[in-house]
C-alpha cells in the first residue's frame, strides 16, 4: 500500500491509498473553494448522560445529486470533483460537511473505489483489503488526536438507510467521548469480570453463539454469527477468532483472510430477500475499544473489549422496512419481527455455491 497525503482547495486533508507503489499523486484541487466554516457543538443530557452534536451547518450537504454531478467520482476535464485526480483505488478526505470538528473531534469520508456503480459487496479481494489497511491507518492516525477519544469506521448503504450521496462510501467518525453503545457493552464487561472472578464477557458469548444454531459462517480467523438477542431483522455480528481491542491489534492472518469472509457476507445480504429485489440497504459498523481513559469501567482495560463489525439491514422483508417507531425510538426497547434463528438459518441458505 502506498499513502499519499496532499490538501483540498479549502485547506481539507485528502489522503490516497493505492495499490501500487509506482503510482504518483500530484494533482491540485482546482476549484475556487473558501475556507470550511463548521458550526459542530457538542452537548451534554443531564438526564441521560449521553451526548449530542449539533451541525446546523450539515443542512446545506449535498443531497442526491445525478450521477455525473457526483462529488466522489474522480475529477474529469472540467468536471471537477472532491477528488482532484482523473483515477483513484481508496480515497479519504475530511467531510465537507463534518458532525464532529476541530475540538469536537472529526469526521472523514472513505471512498472504496472510483467506480460509481460499483458497491463494497462487488470489490476485489485485493481492493477490499486495501480498504481494510486505510481503516487500520486512519484509525492509527486519529487515535493520537487530542481530542479523539474513540474511532469509528461504518458504511450506511441504501437510500432507505438515508444516504445522499450513490457512490460506494464509508464514513470514519472520531469522537471526543465514549459512545453511549461502546459504554453500554464496558459496563457489562465490568460487571461480568467482577461476577465471574475475571472471565471476559465477550469470550464467554462467542463460546456460547458457537455452539447454538446461530452461527452464519466460520473460517480460520473469523467467526460470523446472529447474535441471540439480535435489534434487526438481519443481523451479523463479525469476530477475529483472537481478541484484539481495535484495527491495530489484527495480525497479518486475519487480515489477509478478512476480504473474503467479508466479501462472502456483503453477497448473501444481497440475496436474502429473492432474485429480482433491490440491493440489500444495511450498515457496517466497526466496534473498537476507546483510547481514551477506561477507570469509570471498574477494572476493565482495552484488552478486555473484542474489536468486532456488526452488519444490519432494516429491511425485514420484501418490500417492507423496519422502522423504529414508538417502543424503539421512544424507549429504546426494540422489537424484532424475524427471529434470530430463522435470520441466521436465512443467511446460511443463500450461501454462494
Amino acid at each position: 500500500m502506498k499513502k499519499t497525503s496532499t490538501r483540498l482547495a479549502d485547506g481539507r486533508e485528502l489522503i490516497y491509498y493505492d495499490l501500487s507503489d509506482a503510482t504518483v499523486r500530484d494533482a491540485a484541487d482546482r476549484r475556487p473553494l473558501d475556507a470550511t466554516v463548521t458550526t459542530s457543538e457538542i452537548r451534554r443530557d443531564p438526564l441521560l448522560g449521553d451526548c449530542v452534536a449539533v451541525a446546523s451547518h450539515r443542512q446545506g450537504r449535498t443531497y442526491h445529486p445525478p450521477a455525473d454531478e457526483c462529488p466522489l467520482c474522480p475529477s474529469e476535464g472540467d468536471r471537477l470533483s472532491e477528488i482532484p485526480d482523473s483515477s483513484y483505488d481508496v480515497v479519504v478526505f475530511e467531510n465537507r460537511f463534518p458532525s464532529l470538528a476541530g475540538d469536537s473531534g472529526r469526521c472523514e469520508v472513505v471512498c472504496f473505489t472510483s467506480d460509481h456503480n460499483a458497491s463494497f459487496g462487488s470489490l476485489s479481494e485485493e481492493q477490499a483489503r486495501l480498504v481494510l489497511d486505510a481503516w487500520t491507518d486512519r484509525t492509527s492516525e486519529l487515535s493520537h488526536l487530542p481530542s479523539v477519544e474513540q474511532v469509528f469506521c461504518f458504511e450506511n448503504r441504501g437510500a432507505e438507510i438515508g444516504v445522499t450521496l450513490q457512490h460506494p462510501h464509508g464514513q470514519i467518525y472520531a469522537y471526543p467521548f465514549t459512545t453511549p453503545r461502546t459504554s453500554l457493552m464496558l459496563r457489562q464487561v465490568a460487571a461480568h469480570k467482577e461476577a465471574t472472578g475475571g472471565a471476559n464477557l465477550f469470550d464467554t458469548v462467542l463460546a456460547e453463539e458457537r455452539a447454538g444454531g446461530r452461527v452464519v459462517l466460520e473460517s480460520d480467523h473469523w467467526f460470523a454469527h446472529v447474535p441471540y438477542a439480535a435489534h434487526w431483522p438481519y443481523e451479523v455480528h463479525l469476530y477475529p477468532r483472537r481478541r484484539v481491542p481495535d484495527l491495530l491489534g489484527l495480525d497479518e492472518a486475519a487480515r489477509a483472510e478478512f476480504p473474503k469472509v467479508y466479501l462472502e457476507l456483503l453477497r448473501r445480504f444481497d440475496r436474502i430477500f429473492g432474485e429480482g429485489e433491490p440491493p440489500t440497504p444495511y450498515i457496517a459498523a466497526w466496534h473498537q475499544a476507546p483510547f481514551g481513559a477506561l477507570e469509570e469501567f471498574d477494572g476493565v482495560t482495552r484488552d478486555d473489549f473484542a474489536l468486532h463489525l456488526e452488519l444490519f439491514t432494516i429491511r425485514r422483508t420484501s418490500g417492507k422496512l423496519k422502522f423504529l417507531a414508538g417502543s424503539e425510538s421512544g424507549m429504546n426497547v426494540f422489537i424484532n419481527d424475524v427471529p434470530p434463528e430463522r435470520a441466521a438459518e436465512r443467511l446460511r441458505e443463500v450461501a454462494s455455491s
